[in-house]
């Protein structure tokens, strides 16, 4: 039976034999880590999805990244689904798709960091998740795009007589948010100065600047889905019965409203005017638009950098075509990375 040494530090020290059997090894663990089944696949780009099976309100759930792994097939892209301890596989792929909701503080933003830096194309890209998760910027990028959105006032903690110039220009009820809150999370309904008053300690709490915005009454939102500055699929969300948002949290439980998906050229036209212009200061990427519609108007309350898209929701009017549409733009976007085609 051969003898097995200790390793050494030195490769001074190997035999003849032991140096060719290292070099062996190197050169086939290097193929396997940086160059992981390329020659074998016949497709033309490898592509990661990031997902989270602890996440308990995913942006996509499993039917609809399933569609996404199909769409990508059919267009000759290999996509792998990869978790959050994944980031050390990101140079294996030519894309990346985060499929988990996002934040700056979050391990999403630095994928989407790390991805970029590697020369992926990323949706969501960094950028995107950085304006979008902060609602005090989004508000600032609002007015000085003259997006239409209701009136809103951003207020620091410690401020002096908040309610007063709260009064003077926004009517009650008022709504309350922290600048990253996700699915209605973080998010008061003020009917009168003293429910205003406990609303922003309650929420100064959690952050230093907050967001006041006016109540705008409707039966349910625009949700409008913009890739690359152009509408691919639009939903109206319900409110929860006899609740004023979406979605309801009571305890450790969720629930949310109806919902009507519809083609993109049914939306009122002032909608999807509002929805692309909220888009274009924020970059190329996919978003989430939510719009309310009064008197035939479109009110952008927020941008969404990871829209939900789950089957049987925002795919109800397009199907398989959504995911081939989403797909193909990754696709588009790997060629002009590689050189094959022009942008």
């Amino acid at each position: 039976m051969a003898s097995h040494r200790p390793f050494s530090t030195s490769q001074s020290k190997l035999s003849e034999e032991e140096e060719t059997l290292f070099a062996e090894s190197l050169e086939a663990f290097s193929n396997k880590v940086w160059s992981k089944g390329r020659i074998q696949r016949a497709a033309k780009f490898d592509m990661a999805i990031l997902v989270n099976p602890e996440e308990a309100m995913p942006p996509s759930d499993d039917q609809a990244i399933k569609k996404f792994i199909q769409a990508g097939k059919q267009l000759g892209i290999h996509v792998d689904t990869i978790g959050p301890k994944d980031i050390m596989r990101l140079p294996e792929y030519d894309g990346l798709f985060i499929r988990e909701t996002t934040n700056i503080d979050h391990h999403t933003y630095r994928f989407a960091k790390k991805a970029e830096g590697l020369g992926l194309v990323v949706m969501d890209d960094p950028q995107s998740i950085m304006r979008c998760t902060n609602k005090v910027y989004l508000a600032d990028l609002f007015n000085t795009h003259k997006v239409p959105c209701p009136k809103t006032r951003i207020v620091h903690k410690g401020e002096d007589n908040v309610e007063d110039a709260l009064e003077a220009v926004i009517s009650y009820p008022m709504v309350v948010k922290i600048p990253d809150g996700a699915f209605s999370k973080g998010v008061i309904k003020a009917e009168n100065r003293e429910a205003l008053t406990e609303s922003l300690n309650t929420l100064f709490k959690k952050s230093s600047l907050l967001l006041v915005q006016e109540y705008l009454y409707t039966e349910f939102d625009w949700r409008i889905g913009v890739l690359n500055n152009k509408p691919i699929f639009a939903c109206r969300y319900y409110m929860v019965k006899n609740h004023w948002q979406i979605y309801q949290h009571t305890g450790s439980k969720s629930q949310s409203g109806g919902f009507d998906t519809l083609p993109t050229f049914e939306v009122p036209r002032r909608v999807l005017q509002a929805a692309i212009a909220a888009t274009k200061p924020i970059g190329e990427g996919l978003y989430g638009v939510d719009v309310k519609e009064i008197n035939g108007r479109g009110y952008v309350i927020e941008v969404n950098d990871n829209p939900s898209i789950d089957r049987g929701v925002e795919d109800k009017y397009l199907g398989d075509e959504l995911y081939m549409h989403i797909m193909s733009e990754f696709l588009r976007r790997m060629q002009v990375k590689r050189g094959d085609i022009h942008a």
